[in-house]
C-alpha cells in the first residue's frame, strides 16, 4: 500500500521536526501530489492516523491536496488542464495531448503550536 509508506515517512519527518523545535506539537500538516503521484485521502488519513497513535502527533490534522495535470494540445498548443473523462483538447478535439510534468508528492507545511504557549521559548 503506497499510502502507508508515504504517512510513514510523512510521519518520521514531523517528529524529526519537532525534536528540532524541542518537542513543539504538531497541530496539522499540508502534503500536495499530482495526478499520477496521487494519494487515496482515506487511506492516507487512516495509514497517518494509525502511525501518530500514541504519539505527539496523534490528533493532528492532515491535509491532502491535488494538484491538477496541465496539459498541451500538439495540433492546436492550447494548454489546459487534462480531465480523465474528457482526454482530448476542449479546443479541437484532438487527442494527440503532450502532458507536462507532474506535480510530486510533497509535505509542503508542518503547523505547530505555539512554542511559547508551552512555556518551551
Amino acid at each position: 500500500m503506497h499510502e502507508t509508506a508515504v504517512a510513514q515517512s510523512i510521519f518520521d519527518t514531523i517528529i524529526e521536526q519537532s525534536a528540532k523545535l524541542k518537542g513543539a506539537k504538531p497541530l496539522r500538516a499540508v502534503i500536495s501530489c499530482g495526478q499520477f503521484n496521487t494519494l487515496n485521502d482515506e487511506v492516507m488519513t487512516f495509514a497517518f492516523e494509525a502511525a501518530a497513535e500514541g504519539t505527539i502527533c496523534q490528533g493532528m490534522r492532515l491535509e491532502i491536496k491535488h494538484i491538477p495535470l496541465s496539459a498541451e494540445c500538439q495540433m492546436c498548443q492550447k494548454q489546459f488542464t487534462f480531465d480523465i473523462h474528457s482526454p482530448v483538447c476542449p479546443a479541437c478535439q484532438s487527442e494527440q495531448i503532450h502532458f507536462q510534468p507532474d506535480a510530486p508528492l510533497l509535505l509542503e507545511e508542518i503547523e505547530f503550536e505555539d512554542i511559547k504557549d508551552q512555556g518551551l521559548s
